[in-house]
């Protein structure tokens, strides 16, 4: 084995020094990881639950094109072998370096629950020397995804993250586009609203417009303004969720959910500043006390105003219950964390598409 010399003097002061130097054998030299730009990437993940198996799912459902999987490596030895969401467990965490180097892997993803005891820092560190992108799995999730993992956060990734908060310039630029866009919106649509209300009375009897208390900006209740889409009797048993063909939606209704008419009125609401143009969709109280008992971080959605439209509505279909609800809100906090006037145009186009389709409507 081919071994580097040298011919150092060295200083008596620094000898002490200098014998802790080692001298790597040639042959064990790290090899950098060249990747094309644009390639695919080759991506190993670190770890074998819950957080590791979610981004996986995600990663071959909706990337396809553009990743391999290469495999998962566990702590313990039993595993290896049987697979996970079709992809196997090649090895242990002791087999990183070797995995890397056989299979191409330009990528890892850390997905370890406890990684005091098993992470292996040195060659990762060594691994991120050569080239190779180490991502935390919860970071990879979220921009695979675009939604926040939020049955894998820990409390301290909420706490210290400098996310989830914006500041004065992009709220006021926020606020005074909502204001502006809701006034003359509400000027433009007037003659359609005229035209909306009359169809209401004309289907059945009640108000044009609906009233109902929901819950916004830090928690705080206030009422939102829609048009009535539902019969005047439809809530005497109790608050429920809507379901699919739920018979309480009059036939007016109908057409006013499906093209998302029955939100126009909101419009007064984002002129109030009780809500933004584009946000979490707001909850009624009685559904935020069910929902902040059972879903870790539900609260965190009440840091920003509501929404008319929102990351949600246009990524997740029509919410109609508690597990529905969960998968929302993994959305909406990841609107919460990356809020920004880009997301919030891409956000009103993406809703054109969806009115347009009729999508995900009840």
């Amino acid at each position: 084995m081919a071994i580097r010399s040298m011919n150092l003097t060295v200083p008596n002061s620094d000898r002490s020094r200098a014998e802790k130097l080692v001298i790597l054998p040639v042959d064990h030299a790290p090899k950098a990881i060249f990747r094309v730009p644009g390639a695919r990437r080759r991506i190993l993940i670190l770890g074998i639950g819950s957080l590791a198996n979610n981004l996986c799912s995600v990663l071959v459902s909706r990337s396809r094109v553009f990743t391999d999987v290469i495999g998962f490596l566990s702590k313990e030895s039993a595993q290896v072998g049987t697979e996970l969401s079709g992809v196997k467990i090649l090895g242990t965490m002791d087999q990183l370096l070797s995995v890397v180097e056989r299979d191409r892997v330009d990528t890892i993803a850390v997905c370890l629950e406890d990684r005091r005891a098993v992470l292996p820092v040195q060659v990762l560190l060594d691994l991120k020397g050569m080239g190779v992108d180490i991502w935390d799995g919860n970071h990879l999730y979220e921009e695979e995804s675009g939604r926040l993992s939020i049955d894998d956060l820990k409390p301290s990734a909420i706490i210290f993250s400098r996310e989830f908060k914006r500041g004065i310039v992009v709220r006021t630029i926020k606020r005074s586009m909502d204001l502006l866009i809701a006034v003359v919106g509400l000027v433009v649509i007037l003659p359609l609203l005229a035209v909306i209300g009359l169809f209401i009375k004309l289907d059945s009897p009640g108000p044009i417009f609906y009233r109902q208390v929901r819950v916004g900006l830090r928690a705080q209740p206030y009422m939102i303004w829609k048009f009535r889409s539902m019969f005047t009797d439809a809530e005497k048993a109790g608050a429920r969720w809507t379901s699919e063909r739920d018979p309480r939606i009059s036939r007016v209704g109908w057409y006013l959910r499906k093209w998302r008419l029955d939100e126009l009125p909101q419009l007064i609401n984002v002129i109030h500043g009780e809500m933004s143009l584009v946000g979490p969709r707001p909850e009624r109280p009685v559904f935020v006390q069910e929902l902040r008992s059972v879903i870790p971080f539900y609260d965190l959605r009440h840091v920003v105003r509501p929404g008319i439209t929102g990351w949600a509505q246009t990524q997740f279909r029509y919410g109609a219950s508690a597990e529905d609800s969960h998968v929302k809100l993994q959305y909406d906090l990841y609107y919460v964390k990356y809020l920004s006037l880009r997301l919030d145009l891409r956000i009103l186009i993406e809703t054109i598409r969806v009115i347009l389709r009729g999508e995900g409507a009840r």
